[in-house]
C-alpha cells in the first residue's frame, strides 16, 4: 500500500490519500538519487526486509544513485559493509554513510586540534572512523567494565586533554562512562559535547524495539545541562556532507526512512522529497494522528511496494 501523505513537500495537517502507480512513477522519475535509512527500511535486526534486494536492483537498473545512511554508530562504514554483504545485498563501501563516520567527519571539518583527544561513549564503530581521520581517542569498549567505588573524599580523575566527548549507542553504558563524560565536558575548557543521534528507540533485534542513543545522550545531558551538537539525522551537517561527498543536488534526492522525527524531518529540512515506510518504528496510526505535524510526501507499507512500478511505462 502506498499513500500520499500531503499535497506538498512535507506539508502538515493535510489528509492522507492513496497514491496511484503514476504518482509513484512520477516521484521516482523526478529524482536521481535515493538516501535510505537502514534499520526498519532495509533490515530489521539481522533480517533483511522482504523484497528489498529486488527493489534496489530495480532502482539501480533505472540509473538511480543509492546512498545508505544509518544513525546507528556501533559499526564503521567497513563494519556496515560486512552486514550488507551478510544479508546478500549488493552495496559498495562508498555508498554507506554512518553516524560514526559523521562524528569523525564533523571533527575533521572544524580542524579539531591535533593535541586534543576524544572521549568516546560508544562502541568500536566510532573509534574506527576516528582512527581513519587520525584523531586520538580514549574510552569506548575499554571502559565497559570499569566501576566506581564511592568513598569519602573520592574524586574520579579525568584526562584534561580531552577536547570532545562523542556519545553514540553503547550497549555497555555505565556510571564510570557517564561521570567521565560529564567531567570532561564540565571541567575541560572548550570541550565539545557531540551526539551521533538522539534516536529514542532502535532495532537491535527483529523481536522488539530497544532504547536508543537518546537514552545515553540524555543521561549526560541531564548532568551537564547542555544540548549536544548532533551530527546524525536530522542534523544539517550530515546532509550537507553527504551532498558534497556524493555530488548530489538536494532537489534531485528522495529520503526514504521509517522515522518521522529523524528520517522524514531530515529530508524536509534539507529540501528533499520524502517517503516513509511502515516497516520500522512509525505506525500508520502515529502518522495519521491529529497531533502529528510531520508528513512525508508519500508513505508505504515497505520499500518493496515500489516494485509495483516495475512494469509501468517509463516517462518520456
Amino acid at each position: 500500500m502506498v499513500v500520499s501523505a500531503s499535497a506538498g513537500n512535507g506539508a502538515s495537517g493535510s489528509a492522507a490519500r492513496r497514491a496511484s502507480e503514476e504518482n509513484m512513477r512520477s516521484m521516482v522519475d523526478k529524482v536521481s538519487a535515493f538516501i535510505f535509512d537502514c534499520d526498519g527500511v532495509i533490515w530489521r535486526g539481522d533480517s533483511v526486509i522482504d523484497g528489498v534486494p529486488e527493489t534496489l536492483d530495480m532502482l539501480r537498473a533505472m540509473d538511480k544513485r543509492l546512498v545508505f545512511v544509518t544513525n546507528n554508530s556501533t559499526k564503521s562504514r567497513a563494519g556496515y559493509l560486512g552486514k550488507f554483504t551478510s544479508l546478500g545485498l549488493n552495496v559498495s563501501a562508498e555508498e554507506i554513510y554512518s553516524s560514526s563516520y559523521a562524528a569523525a567527519a564533523y571533527l575533521e571539518s572544524i580542524d579539531f586540534p591535533t593535541d586534543k583527544k576524544v572521549y568516546v561513549v560508544g562502541e568500536v564503530g566510532i573509534q574506527e572512523e576516528l582512527d581513519l581521520k587520525g584523531i586520538a581517542h580514549i574510552g569506548g569498549p575499554a571502559d565497559a567494565d570499569k566501576k566506581i567505588s564511592l568513598k569519602p573524599g573520592f574524586a574520579l580523575p579525568h584526562d584534561p586533554d580531552v577536547g570532545a566527548v562523542v556519545v553514540g549507542f553503547d550497549r555497555n553504558i555505565n556510571y564510570f562512562k557517564i561521570q567521565t563524560a560529564q567531567l570532561c565536558i564540565s571541567e575541560n575548557p572548550g570541550c565539545l559535547f557531540i551526539a551521533t543521534n538522539l534516536d529514542a528507540k532502535t532495532h537491535l533485534t527483529d523481536a522488539q524495539e530497544w532504547a536508543g542513543n537518546g537514552a545515553m545522550v540524555g543521561a549526560i545531558k541531564g548532568a551537564v545541562k547542555r544540548d549536544p551538537i548532533v551530527v546524525g539525522k536530522p542534523a544539517e551537517f550530515m546532509l550537507a556532507n553527504i551532498a558534497t561527498q556524493f555530488g548530489l543536488h538536494r532537489n534531485q534526492i528522495c529520503m526514504v526512512g521509517d522515522r518521522l522525527d529523524t528520517d522524514i524531518l531530515f529530508g524536509q529540512q534539507g529540501g528533499l522529497s520524502t517517503m516513509l515506510v511502515l516497516s520500522g518504528v512509525t505506525t500508520e496510526a502515529a502518522l495519521l494522528h491529529p497531533e502529528n505535524g510531520i508528513h512525508p510526501d508519500f508513505y508505504m507499507s515497505q520499500l518493496s511496494d515500489l516494485l509495483s512500478i516495475k512494469a509501468a511505462p517509463v516517462a518520456v
